[in-house]
């Protein structure tokens, strides 16, 4: 079937962090919300329907999950990633930010080094200083053509650090890691007896004309060092039902993280996230594909416009999320006159650039993942101040 992605959905009311939170976030309750990474359009009709139809038993105790939901999983990567995983290497987890949390707690000490690589999700750094853990930033260079690794600094960076958490792909900046570039990663890891946490949250939404490879597909090696985490919630709109999937090879490794796991009573989850993601595994073929179509023309919509319009804003056209990641630092503005501009004037609310760690100034984050006449109108109110 065509599904309707122009569709507009008042989402204002819903106790919704995207639109109820305005004021708070922003300054302004009247801003257009691009900012929190979910999207604007309906989850899929089929998932709806599954959640309807368990919500209608009369009792929402206790439960567990079993082999179906799991093979779900594993189908979904097969078909999608070419990973063929095996069930006993899954476990539940909340959420992948709560997750790669319980991460940095099972496998690191205070005062470890942990490398993150900015601009990221700012998650990425709470998860270490949050713990006391040391910080250490390997941040992205800008080639002019797109963001790559350093990788002479990560080589240095990793002889004294227990940990990398990696974002494959990379939220900001839309970046498809390469199979020759992970590899690279790997190796390194592996030579310094580095363990790599890959959040790998947006790899359903590599947009057309790219691959994603999973970290732990490489070699065995690498699957033996390596915790990787995937959802259905950004890929379906779920984010809400916090469901989320550890896969651990490694049989060491997994034990340690489900014990702590069911230390914390965090390996449960709800009844609802449990029937949202199987059925989105088993069905979500065709909507995906028409979902990244249709969020492919609002980033070529974006590109083309600022390109025309607003040739002092710098970007790369990402390859992978619903994200683009905007510099403006071609304006002669401070970086607060920035965000006064944009919340104030454009009434925009855009993610703020600095929050993904200081490679980040000037830049903004903004969410594609909206109807084509959100995006229009965002252009417009964009070009009124900064053009």
């Amino acid at each position: 079937m065509k599904y309707n992605f122009d569709k507009i959905i008042n989402r204002a009311d819903t106790n919704c962090v995207k639109y109820d939170l305005r004021k708070e976030v922003f300054g302004n309750p009247d801003v257009i919300p691009m900012w929190v990474a979910d999207m604007d359009f309906e989850t899929p009709d089929f998932v709806r329907e599954a959640v309807i139809k368990r919500a209608e038993h009369p009792v929402y105790g206790y439960h567990f999950k079993d082999e179906p939901y799991f093979q779900s999983i594993a189908g979904w990567l097969k078909r999608r990633h070419q990973w063929d995983v095996e069930l006993e290497w899954m476990s539940f987890t909340p959420g992948v930010v709560c997750g790669f949390n319980m991460a940095v707690l099972a496998f690191t000490q205070p005062s470890d080094e942990i490398i993150i690589q900015p601009p990221v999700y700012p998650p990425f750094h709470h998860a270490v200083s949050g713990h006391g853990r040391k910080l250490v930033y390997n941040t992205l260079i800008d080639k002019g053509t797109g963001y790559e690794i350093d990788f002479p600094k990560l080589a240095e960076q990793a002889k004294t650090a227990k940990m990398l958490i990696l974002c494959n792909p990379h939220n900001p900046v839309g970046r498809c890691w390469t199979r020759e570039e992970l590899l690279q990663l790997g190796e390194i890891c592996m030579k310094n007896d580095m363990l790599v946490i890959s959040d790998e949250i947006h790899c359903d939404l590599v947009l057309p004309g790219y691959h994603h490879t999973p970290f732990a597909t490489l070699n065995e090696s690498f699957a033996q060092n390596s915790i990787t985490f995937h959802a259905a919630s950004k890929t379906f709109n779920l984010a809400g039902l916090a469901t989320s999937t550890a896969i651990i090879p490694n049989e060491t490794l997994r034990k340690t993280y489900i014990d702590y796991v069911e230390t914390l009573e965090a390996h449960l989850g709800n009844i609802f996230g449990k029937v949202a993601t199987e059925t989105a595994m088993r069905c979500g073929d065709d909507w995906l594909g028409q979902l990244l179509d249709y969020v492919q023309g609002n980033i070529d919509y974006v590109s083309d416009f600022l390109a025309r319009n607003l040739p002092k804003v710098k970007f790369h056209k990402p390859q992978a999320t619903y994200m683009m990641w905007l510099d403006f630092n071609g304006y002669d503005f401070s970086e607060e006159e920035l965000w006064r501009k944009m919340t104030q004037e454009a009434q925009l609310g855009f993610n703020r650039g600095k929050d993904f760690g200081e490679a980040g100034s000037g830049f903004f984050r903004i969410n594609l993942a909206c109807p084509r006449s959100t995006v229009e109108e965002a252009m417009r109110r964009l070009k009124k101040v900064f053009g």
